[in-house]
């Protein structure tokens, strides 16, 4: 720790006066945000509640509460990290959240940030007559590709209260860390791990609801990533020249592997108009969220080509 950081130990008093200091050296270091924070302030904010073990969503009624000199420590230290490192602040945490759902991560996995999530618990996704999939309890079979950190599939077994999932990587590593969080969250007897390329692992199986957010970073995106990004898997994150190899390839295969009235739901990022050029006949639904537009869609098993 510098001479500076001790000073901040010792002057700083408040959890406020630490988030206030974390905003100013976050914006001075000039850090890339965009791994479950969106600028300077939600970065401090998940520092400060996760680094004390807070709840994730509650910062008012703590913002005077007065910090112990351990505590006034251990979080100057993580600022510092958070700086000196450029790593996102879920590896230096080891956690990240989803919809409120807390899972373990580290530099085995990309950061699970998916706009699927917010997609997943939309009003009109699942469970309303008029969404796209109107019973979430006539769901039995999901899928998740390149599941990572496992969070989607975890998601969907909350969501989804009949279904079983089946998580497919190719990383071993990356499943290791889903098999902690599939046994923190007590779905071993419902979320199963699969070490595969795609479907390959899967021995035909069809499925209710495909989800997937493959590797879609193109190679110009990826020589010019920030110094955060450069922290996570390359094979999470590089999906070839134009970012749609992966993607294409779940297109090409999914109609073999959806029931009858099954969907997808993929993220792609921006490829959109390189994606609707190669599948002219594929009527994409593209589905927005708040920070989103025209990088998830969905296909539902009709609109492909009969096999």
């Amino acid at each position: 720790m510098t001479a500076a950081d001790r000073r901040a130990v010792e002057t700083l008093v408040t959890l406020r006066d630490v988030l206030r200091y974390a905003v100013s050296r976050f914006r001075a270091a000039g850090l890339a945000h965009g791994h479950g924070a969106s600028d300077a302030y939600d970065d401090a904010a998940f520092l400060v509640l996760e680094g004390l073990d807070l709840p994730i969503d509650r910062l008012e009624p703590f913002l005077d509460a007065r910090l112990l000199p351990e505590e006034r420590e251990k979080l100057v230290g993580l600022v510092a990290a958070r700086v000196e490192t450029r790593k996102p602040l879920p590896y230096l945490l080891g956690r990240a959240y989803i919809q409120g759902f807390r899972f373990r991560v580290d530099e085995r996995v990309i950061v699970p940030r998916s706009f699927i999530g917010e997609i997943l618990f939309s009003d009109g996704f699942a469970g309303d007559e008029t969404g796209l999939v109107p019973d979430r309890e006539a769901v039995e079979t999901v899928l998740d590709l390149c599941t990572g950190s496992g969070a989607l599939a975890i998601l969907a077994a909350h969501l989804f209260p009949n279904a079983t999932v089946d998580a497919v990587d190719l990383s071993q590593d990356a499943l290791a860390v889903a098999a902690l969080n599939v046994a923190e969250h007590g779905l071993a007897d419902r979320v199963s791990l699969h070490r595969g390329d795609l479907f390959a692992p899967l021995a035909g199986r069809r499925y209710d609801l495909i989800l997937t957010n493959p590797p879609y970073v193109d190679a110009e995106a990826m020589a010019a990533l920030p110094a955060e990004y450069r922290h996570e898997p390359v094979m999470a994150l590089a999906g070839g020249e134009d970012g749609l190899d992966i993607v294409r390839r779940i297109l090409d295969a999914a109609p073999d592997h959806l029931t009858e009235t099954g969907g997808l739901l993929c993220e792609i990022g921006t490829g959109r108009e390189i994606l609707e050029a190669d599948y002219p006949d594929l009527p994409f639904l593209w589905i927005d969220t708040e920070e989103s537009e025209g990088e998830v869609f969905w296909l539902a098993a009709a609109d492909f080509e009969p096999r």
